[in-house]
Formats: C-alpha cells, structure tokens, sequence
C-alpha cells in the first residue's frame, strides 16, 4: 500500500494529464502529496435554518424547483430565476446573472439539469438585514441525488488553496476520492508511545478528520495531531542542527582579559542594566566554547543592545581577533559609527565604517588597513560583502536588525574566514512561539529591562490639529518632532497622504515659520545621510519621512512624533516608529492620526495607546496578523506549516520540543526501529529545504 501513495496523481480517477499538471502546481506530484494537502479553512455549510435571515455568512438551502423564468437585467446581462419551494422557508427566488450570448443559451446547461432533477441545494447571499428570505444570488448549485454533492454541502466543507484552471469543488472531489481510497494505507509517522502520551489520533483518522471532519471538535482533534507532527519534526530538525554546530570547533579562544572592558565600562557614564550585565556574561560564556557561537539577541527599543555588541567586540579585539558589525542601512551604519566614536574615542581601538558614501582612495586605504589587520573593528552595511573586502583575523560578526538580511547574506561573510562567531540582533521583540519555531537552532539573549531615566513615550489617537499644534509647542520649547507618512508619492488607488505632498504643504501651509525637511527611501543615499545629520544637528525643527525613520535612527531631542494614516501600519511597526522618540529624559508625546475602518485597525491603535510594552505589543501583533505577516513569506516559508498556528499553538509547539529533546537523548540518531517514521519524515521535510541552507 506504501507504493500505493507514491503513484502519480494523474492515474487518479478523474484527474489525468492536463489536470495532473496543474495539481503540481501545488505541489501534490502523488497520492500521498494530495493526502498532506492540507484545507486553508473550513466552512460551515450546514443548512441556513428558518428564522434565520440573511447576513454576513453565506445562505444555504435546499429547495424544489417549482417554476424557471429569464428576463434582461440591462443591456448585458441575463437573469435566470428559478422559484424555490424551501422547507421552513417558504417560497425562495434563487437568481443567476449571466453575460447574453448571440451564437448559444448561456443557461442550456443549468435548465437542462433543473429538468433532470429539480430539486438541488443553493449557496449564496440574500438581501442584508431581512429576517426571512426572498431571494438568493446563487454562487453555488448542486443537485441534490448527485452523490459528490455531500462533499460541498451540509456540512463542514475543507476550502483548499487552488490555483487557476482548477475550480474549487473539483480540486475537493479529487481530494476526497484520495483520501477515501488511500487514506488507510498511510504510514504512521509518530512513535506508538507518544500517540498514547499526548493522546493523539492515529495518523488516518486524523487525515479523514481534517479533510472531511463531522463535528467541529473532531476537526480541532484532527488539527491538534497533524500540528504535533509538524512540530516535532520541525524542533527534532532544530535540535539536530544545534548539535551539528556544536560538533565543529572553531579552532580558537577567548580570553576575558578586560584592558578594553574595564575602561570602556568606566567611561560609559552610566551603570548598565541588570539584564546587560546577564546578557553581555551569556555572550562571554558562549564565546569561551570551543564550537562557533550562533546567539539571537533581542530587546526592545531603547534596552541598550548596542552597549552589549561593543562589549562583545571588544572582548574580540583583546583577543588579537577582527569584528565587523554590519548594519541594513547607511543612515544606520553611519549612527552606529558615531556611538563607536563617542563611547571608544579614548581607548585603543582602531575601528572605521565602510559603505557605498566612502570615497574611492579611502576606501582602497580602509580595505588595505582590513586586510593587513590594522584596522579591528570594521562598522558597515552590505559593502562588507562585497568580494574586495578581505579580513586578516575576523572573528565575531555582529548582524543589526538581523530579519533585513537574507541567509546567503550571512553566508557570504562567512566564507570570509574560518569558523566564525555571529551575534544576530533584532529590536522587533520576537514571540517565544515564533522564537522556537523559527530560531530553534539558535540560543536567545534577551534584554527585557530598559535603562534608567528613559521616559516611556505617552501615546494617543488623535486628529492632524491637536497633533500639529503639540508640535508646534514642542519646537517652541526648542524640541524636534517627526512626522511620519506611509508612502513616498501620491497614489490614485490609496486614499493616503504621502510624503512628498505633505512635505509642501507643512513648510508652505501648517509651519511656514519653521524649517521643515524631508527623508525618504528612494532619495540618494548621501542625501538621506545628509538630511539626517542636520536634522540631529538641530539644524531642522520637523522632519517629513516615511518609514525609513522606523529603526536605529538616534534623536534624543526629538520628543514628538506624528503617525499619519497610522491604521496603515502593522503594531510592531508603529512601535518601532514610536521607539524614535523618548530616547532622553524629557517626555515624548505619540500622536496617532487615523480613521480606521476595520476592528482590527481600531485594536492596533487602542493596544498601542495601552502599552510601550515591546513583548506585549508583538504576541498581540502575531494574533492580529499571524505568523507569515509576522514574519514576511521568506522567513514563514523556512517553518512551512499546515496544520500548526503558532498564534494559538504555542503549548503544543513547547510539548513537541521537549518531546523531541528527550528522543534525541534517548537515540541521538533515531536509529531505533520505533522512530523508523520519524527519521523518514524527518529527511522527507527538511533534507532538500535544509541541505544547503545556513539556519543562522
């Protein structure tokens, strides 16, 4: 039966070549594809029932045909109207629009098998807010003795994602023959010891369950199964990668030997945090091991992760070793040289910032000094990539906003040397359900304590007014302000202000007597710089931007900022936005300005006028959006799951990994007979995926 799931979907009954095609494109090549061919959602098609008008949720009846008629509906279009005798609802009009045809009857088709079976089942909508229907537009019609209409209707019905050419209800059909032919012969993949621990169902009721379930509590049991397995494969995946990093020594050591720590702590002018100190000893630790370190370092805007990347660096640099440390923008790498400068400038460390700005002779001077190891920090963005840039002794990389790189990115500053150490930094706290899922392989600091004397920003929704006249007082007070907009030019299919519209009108119209600039992505990189260095200066009162403020960007006298369209952006994001002010002792004011038009915009803005909390604000971001807009495609995609929902599954997600960590401790190679499935799913999921891919 095993060869059985391995035949090719176009033998299938009802498939063939051309249809065999198209299934590819999703993916399901055989039997057993289609049966892991997951539902998106499900929808209760079960009898609309009487009393019941018509709403939101779509109409279904079941009814007997007991009259048809045509009739023009304008110049081009024809209505086809066949009366419905409902049970419970009386008389029904059920209605399909057609485009008229001059060479054939649009509707020959549907009258000839109204005559052959008049009594049929009818999804669609009705008039809103009428308590009894008179009327349906039908989107849907089976005949009710055509035995694949219980597939469709009077029931929970499984909607799959399809592609085009492949109508939905055929792409069920050929799913539901598979399953009730083949489902049986599945191999079960899970240990009988953990079906019994976690109570899970056998891997063919399950695969009926979530493909044809009865009850909604069925389905849920269904789900909860194949979500288990997903998990466990996906964290034994991740243990292992973890082991096998740990298997390679890196050849070299650190020694703490604090010439350059001591003095740059001394000269901070402040005492670092309770969770630097831990964090900054946890990254010690972990360079001290003799196996590269691969550790994610995660705090909240403001929570001082770039003190704790230059201790990390600097323990690099006592060591005789090179760091870079490389930054996803030029305005970033630009700040981050400039806190180097002010928090270095008396100790002896030899750094120097590298990007596309730096002047050809210079750089040709800086790669030199690179390559013959007189230069022991190197700050910079992608220019570090790039071929010319070879290091004599790097060691430790450390990646800001590390989720704006991509894996080959890091991959090529890799191939720079031997063995290296990474620090992955992220200001976007990271919800420990997507933690696990996406950097199971990766240790986690987390700076989850700010520093003293930084003043949480009060946040507030309002109109543009009240917002431009506190920033008008702002300024008076000899303060900054940003005003931030979520698109660059006008467009004719958004009702949003943009950028550089809203540029004109502030300097000319709302703030004629202050000085008033404008940054945004698609400007000459020099010039953004430009821009941004007055506007830390002083040198300008408002600054106009988009998005491109979002991260990194360091103006302790800006206290205000203005969010245009703030319904537009995601929680994190508008957090992040929000993290560019507050960043002194002074009090900074957030002023939302939106009208929104959906609950789930009403709730990103009330959570965000609620709380500056970073880890609170990014659960709730992964509830409203989910994982893969949590994420981005790329980055859900390295987790691909069907069954498991990391905004709901996060207990389940924790049972599987350490139920995956006490296998591997028991059969580190999952060599026993009884994990004979996992091994086998493990290579069937993961091996191409990962094979070439650095998880780091």
């Amino acid at each position: 039966m095993e060869t059985a799931l391995q035949k090719p979907v176009q033998y299938l009954k009802g498939v063939g070549p051309k249809r065999a095609q198209l299934l590819e494109r999703l993916g399901a090549r055989t039997v057993g594809d289609l049966l892991m061919y997951l539902p998106r959602v499900w929808e209760d098609r079960r009898e609309t029932p009487p009393g019941q008008g018509a709403s939101d949720a779509p109409l279904i009846l079941r009814g007997r045909v007991t009259g048809v008629r045509e009739q023009r509906a304008g110049p081009h279009l024809v209505l086809f109207i066949a009366k419905l005798q409902v049970p419970g609802h009386g008389a029904v009009d059920a209605l399909w629009f057609k485009r008229p045809s001059r060479s054939y009857d649009v509707f020959q088709g549907l009258r000839r098998e109204l005559a052959a079976s008049p009594e049929l089942w009818i999804v669609g909508r009705g008039e809103p807010g009428l308590l009894k229907i008179r009327q349906i537009n039908v989107s849907e019609h089976y005949l009710a003795d055509d035995p694949r209409t219980s597939l469709h209707v009077d029931r929970l019905v499984p909607v799959y994602p399809t592609t085009e050419g492949l109508p939905e209800r055929r792409l069920r059909e050929v799913i539901a023959a598979a399953v009730e032919e083949f489902s049986g012969g599945l191999h079960e993949m899970l240990p009988e010891r953990l079906l019994i621990k976690r109570e899970m169902l056998a891997l063919p009721q399950a695969i009926r369950g979530i493909h044809h379930p009865r009850s909604t509590a069925e389905l849920e049991e269904a789900r909860r199964r194949l979500a288990y397995e997903e998990f466990l494969l996906l964290e034994l995946a991740w243990t292992m990668k973890h082991r096998q990093i740990r298997q390679v020594s890196k050849g070299y050591g650190y020694d703490v030997r604090r010439s350059l720590l001591s003095p740059f702590r001394a000269q901070l002018g402040f005492e670092m945090t309770g969770a630097q100190k831990r964090v900054v000893n946890e990254i010690f630790d972990d360079l001290q091991k003799p196996y590269p370190m691969t550790r994610l370092l995660q705090g909240d805007v403001g929570s001082g992760k770039t003190v704790v990347a230059i201790s990390a660096l600097l323990l690099a640099v006592e060591n005789g070793y090179q760091g870079a440390f490389m930054a996803p923008t030029e305005i970033l790498a630009e700040q981050h040289h400039w806190t180097f400068q002010k928090f270095l400038h008396d100790l002896p460390v030899r750094f120097e910032l590298l990007t596309s700005r730096v002047p050809k002779k210079a750089r040709a001077r800086i790669l030199s000094r690179i390559a013959e190891g007189e230069i022991d920090v190197v700050v910079g963005t992608h220019s570090l990539l790039e071929e010319d840039v070879k290091f004599r002794n790097l060691r430790l990389t450390v990646v800001d906003e590390q989720h704006r790189f991509g894996v080959r990115q890091r991959t090529t500053l890799r191939q720079k040397g031997p063995p290296m150490d990474f620090l992955l930094m992220t200001a976007t706290p990271i919800p420990r359900t997507l933690s696990l899922a996406l950097y199971g392989d990766l240790d986690v600091s987390t700076l989850d304590e700010m520093p003293p004397g930084r003043v949480a920003s009060l946040t507030r929704h309002a109109d543009e007014g009240t917002a431009f006249a506190f920033v008008r007082g702002q300024v008076k007070a000899g303060h900054q302000a940003f005003v931030v907009y979520p698109i660059i030019q006008e467009s004719s299919n958004l009702d949003l202000k943009a950028a550089v519209a809203e540029h004109e009108r502030l300097s000319r119209e709302v703030f004629p007597d202050l000085r008033v600039a404008l940054v945004h992505g698609r400007m000459p990189g020099e010039r953004k710089v430009r821009t941004m260095e007055e506007f830390s200066a002083k040198k300008w009162d408002v600054l106009v931007a988009t998005p491109v403020v979002e991260v990194g960007v360091d103006i302790p006298n800006a206290t205000v900022m203005v969010v245009q369209n703030a319904d537009r952006f995601g929680l994190s994001s508008l957090h992040q936005l929000r993290g560019r002010i507050g960043r002194s002792d002074a009090e900074s004011h957030c002023f939302l300005v939106a009208e929104p038009k959906t609950p789930e915009a009403h709730q990103r803005i009330a959570i965000l006028c609620e709380t500056n909390d970073g880890f609170r604000i990014a659960e709730e971001d992964l509830k409203l959006r989910g994982p893969g807009e949590v994420l981005g495609t790329a980055q859900s995609g390295e987790v691909a799951l069907q069954a498991g929902d990391l905004s709901r599954d996060g207990e389940l997600l924790a049972d599987a990994r350490g139920d995956a960590q006490e296998l591997l401790a028991a059969d580190p190679e999952l060599a026993d007979p009884g994990n004979d499935g996992l091994r086998r799913g493990l290579l069937t999921r993961y091996e191409n995926r990962w094979k070439s891919v650095d998880l780091a």
